[in-house]
């Protein structure tokens, strides 16, 4: 009898403290989920990417900067659609609510530089400083990543990092831009995109 109680004794330590283990990691997890936006749809930023690679080719071959321009523009107006849509479809599939703390933080974060792009490619069109916009539009939209994927999955601020990279050599080697342009919003979008869709879920 004695040997059983101690067997007892010792077994019931252990249990609990896998017990409590297990409790904890579910709590962590609970928590993570909840702090973090995880609806943005890595099939959404592969589309956008495809995209992107279709408007920096015929962006390539436009003949004037206003051409160029009003590709670039379609392009984001393209891109911000598909955006939109895909996050409310992997909302409702994931049963995730696009109001809650984490997706309003990531949100605003977001839209922030994305305004100060908007802004800024304004004044530069009205002073002709072409040139200037593809680095100035990664480099704002890589630093609306990084600060919006705060709020999500890490990969997402990874993403961002990399834009703001190419922005930067962009504005370096401008004469590349256009390459750049098809190397961030066409290759980092298919890349990450692929990277999100397989590891959290479409």
């Amino acid at each position: 009898m004695d040997r059983l109680t101690n067997q007892r004794r010792l077994t019931m330590p252990l249990e609990l403290h896998a017990k409590a283990e297990d409790n904890l990691r579910f709590i962590r997890e609970t928590m993570e989920r909840a702090g973090s936006f995880t609806a943005v749809s890595g099939r959404g930023q592969m589309a956008i990417g495809a995209t992107a690679l279709l408007a920096a080719w015929l962006a390539a071959a436009a003949g004037t900067s206003d051409r160029w321009l009003a590709l670039w523009l379609g392009e984001a107006a393209v891109a911000v659609a598909i955006a939109m849509a895909t996050t409310t479809w992997k909302t409702r599939d994931h049963r995730v609510p696009i109001v809650s703390g984490p997706a309003r933080k990531f949100a605003l974060s977001f839209v922030p530089p994305m305004v100060a792009g908007a802004l800024l490619t304004l004044v530069m069109v009205s002073r002709g400083e072409y040139a200037l916009l593809p680095g100035m539009w990664m480099v704002l939209y890589g630093a609306a990543v990084v600060s919006a994927g705060t709020f999500s999955v890490r990969i997402v601020p990874a993403m961002g990092a990399c834009f703001m990279a190419c922005g930067a050599g962009a504005l370096v080697f401008p004469r590349a831009s256009n390459i750049m342009m098809a190397v961030a919003f066409g290759g980092l979008h298919l890349a990450f995109g692929a990277a999100i869709a397989r590891r959290h879920g479409g």
